[in-house]
């Protein structure tokens, strides 16, 4: 029976275990959205878990929708980066940087430019976030023209360019989470009347020429995406059709030999069995909070060759050890995952100590 403790070839990759850390956003950056200074040793004390994925990562100004989040489209923001890959490789761990666009999940107060967000259509979420000056509801964002929806395709090719240059082993795309890519499948963030709305296949059109114009940049190999079917956060509503469209999705995304695809798993099983049966490469499946007895079952059961863990391994850096061990685990401090200085990022106790 194969364990989360069993090594993984994950392309060019040879992964020591099966466990995965997921993208969580920390918004620790600078202003400029170069990583913190901190930001390497974070990423680095988790480097024993087979794979990292980093927090969401803007691949362009109006990509960004929260405070202190990093990106990845400057000069400045490779060289922050290639402190961070840097150090996560001197422990021999592997890190991909996540690639997110929140789309309508932008407020003007958390970006230096303080534009409206953009989205697929002109539909507000409804749905309140942070800002430097409180909770505030999320504002009508403005609706990309076509023009722009193929620029935003470049730009996340481009993002994936420098994320290499920054020495990550990939990247992720996020299509997940209600933010931009998500936005273009559901019909509630959606009624664009051009080649990116209305039947399934065009909704799922700008997921799908991502894909294609990362691999183009930097090759399959390197290129991964995280979905979350039926998602209802944030105004999204990907309505009867939703599952069709992931079926529809996930087959499409299955011939351009993507080197992982990310599920975030919301309860709908017959779906994610679908999944399993279309996509032929390696598959990671996320629960939340799926409970400490359940660590390891979706690989022991043949559903996954990998399974992804976030508040887990925020608050233990040394997971991997603690579950072999089978010793207690640390819990996660709440108030300091979104900004502040190191206390509740660098600062979580390892078992030596």
């Amino acid at each position: 029976m194969t364990t989360i403790f069993d090594l993984l070839k994950l392309a060019n990759l040879s992964l020591d275990n099966r466990l995965v850390m997921a993208p969580m956003t920390r918004s620790r950056a600078l202003p400029d959205g170069t990583p913190g200074a901190t930001a390497a040793e974070y990423y680095s004390q988790r480097a024993s878990i087979g794979l990292i994925i980093t927090e969401g990562t803007q691949p362009s100004d109006d990509g960004q929708g929260y405070m202190a989040s990093p990106g990845i489209y400057t000069e400045a923001h490779v060289d922050g980066w290639k402190k961070v890959t840097s150090a996560v490789h001197q422990k021999n761990g592997k890190i991909f940087i996540q690639l997110m666009h929140a789309g309508r999940m932008s407020h003007p107060d958390n970006t230096p430019h303080h534009r409206q967000g953009v989205a697929p259509s002109a539909i507000a979420p409804n749905a309140d976030m942070f800002t430097p000056h409180g909770m505030q509801q999320a504002p009508t964002p403005r609706a990309l023209t076509t023009a722009e929806v193929k620029q935003t395709v470049k730009d996340f090719a481009y993002a994936a360019k420098c994320a290499v240059e920054a020495g990550a082993d990939g990247v992720e795309i996020h299509g997940a989470n209600a933010y931009l890519i998500q936005q273009f499948f559901a019909p509630s963030s959606n009624v664009r009347k051009d080649e990116y709305g209305g039947s399934i296949e065009n909704r799922a059109r700008f997921a799908i020429e991502i894909a294609k114009a990362i691999i183009e940049e930097i090759g399959a190999d390197k290129t991964a995406i995280r979905l979350s079917p039926g998602t209802m956060m944030w105004g999204i509503d990907e309505g009867e059709e939703g599952p069709d469209l992931y079926r529809y999705l996930v087959s499409e995304l299955n011939k351009l030999g993507l080197v992982y695809l990310h599920i975030m798993h919301l309860g709908n099983d017959a779906l994610l069995n679908d999944i399993r049966s279309l996509w032929k490469g390696i598959l990671i499946v996320n629960r939340p909070s799926r409970p400490r007895d359940q660590i390891g079952q979706d690989i022991a059961a043949g559903l996954a060759e990998l399974e992804s863990y976030g508040q887990m391994v925020l608050a233990n850096p040394d997971l991997v050890a603690r579950l072999k061990a089978h010793l207690e685990l640390n819990e996660p401090d709440r108030n300091t995952y979104f900004g502040g200085n190191d206390t509740g990022y660098i600062d979580y106790t390892f078992l030596s100590e």
